[in-house]
């Protein structure tokens, strides 16, 4: 008989995986371009301030889609 659900969610897992992949690597991209930038011009390097921003708003969207997002238990 196996697992209903093991084609199902392969198959939905799989652009998320891509994406969260592909959203890394641009990011990692930009960071690199602004550290470059910075030290280029003799200006400030804004990269860890940026860094902490991004994984505060990763930290909001987690929290929205593990919690907020719960079905209330029926009473």
């Amino acid at each position: 008989m196996g697992d209903p659900f093991k084609d199902t969610t392969s198959v939905a897992l799989n652009p998320i995986i891509k994406f969260s992949t592909l959203f890394g690597l641009l990011a990692v991209e930009i960071a690199v371009e602004m550290k470059k930038t910075a030290h280029a011009s003799n200006g400030t390097d804004y990269t860890s301030a940026f860094g902490v921003i991004m994984f505060l708003i990763a930290l909001v969207f987690v929290w929205r889609s593990f919690y907020a997002m719960r079905i209330p238990p029926k009473t």
